[in-house]
């Protein structure tokens, strides 16, 4: 699974890396431990021009009785997406890109887990594939809400977990967000492991498994006998 990252970079970069066209209510400011529930950057295509907004992390189906569902759709296997009721319908036309420049993964040391930070090699901003949707809450409020993707992990993120987010490569970006692609057989190919060759990881500090804790030195590397 994916229930923390980071994007620590600044909004220009964002900006620039996605080639977005507008932003839509964006309170923007470097964050070093995203949490699920909270509010996340997503990109999404409408009307040929590349939209970023603020999302709920965690899907709330259109068709939702109580917005706590979310909790449990913070992340979508690729593997059922064409199965699962909240997800089979959302490929076809509801795809999002989630911006993020690291990941954190727990790996089990006998009864202790150790967190550590992946990264592509490059250390620049990245897109996940997600899905979003619309939830209109019994007082009237729209909720935008959404999922990352993911797969089975490479040979990098095998080491610590039995899953990794879906990072889109450049191309497999521009066709994951298209408003225009609609197969889904060539969407659900993009669903892939990014190569471990292209990525690093590194072990941080135990306290980014605290949610309060968001402090810019969780992304710093610790040795391994540190707290």
């Amino acid at each position: 699974m994916c229930g923390r990252f980071t994007l620590t970079t600044d909004i220009e970069n964002i900006m620039n890396e996605f080639a977005i066209d507008e932003s839509i209510n964006v309170d923007y400011k470097p964050r070093y431990n995203i949490a699920p529930s909270q509010k996340i950057l997503g990109i999404t295509e409408e009307n040929g021009k590349r939209i970023l907004s603020e999302y709920r992390w965690g899907l709330v189906p259109f068709w939702a009785k109580d917005i706590k569902i979310g909790f449990s759709m913070i992340n979508a296997r690729a593997e059922t997406l064409q199965t699962k009721p909240a997800y089979r319908n959302l490929i076809a036309h509801k795809r999002i890109v989630i911006p993020s420049d690291g990941f954190y993964e727990w790996k089990k040391i006998g009864s202790d887990k150790q967190p550590y930070r992946f990264q592509i090699e490059t250390k620049k901003v990245y897109g996940f594939a997600g899905l979003y949707d619309q939830w209109k809450s019994p007082t009237g409020d729209i909720i935008q809400s959404c999922t990352i993707i993911t797969t089975t992990p490479n040979t990098l993120v095998k080491d610590v977990h039995d899953r990794m987010p879906v990072i889109l490569t450049k191309e497999n970006l521009n066709i994951w967000i298209d408003e225009g692609t609609s197969d889904k057989d060539l969407l659900l190919d993009l669903l892939t492991p990014y190569p471990a060759e292209e990525m690093i990881s590194y072990p941080v500090s135990k306290s980014v498994g605290n949610v309060k804790n968001v402090n810019p030195e969780l992304i710093d590397e610790i040795p391994l006998n540190s707290k």
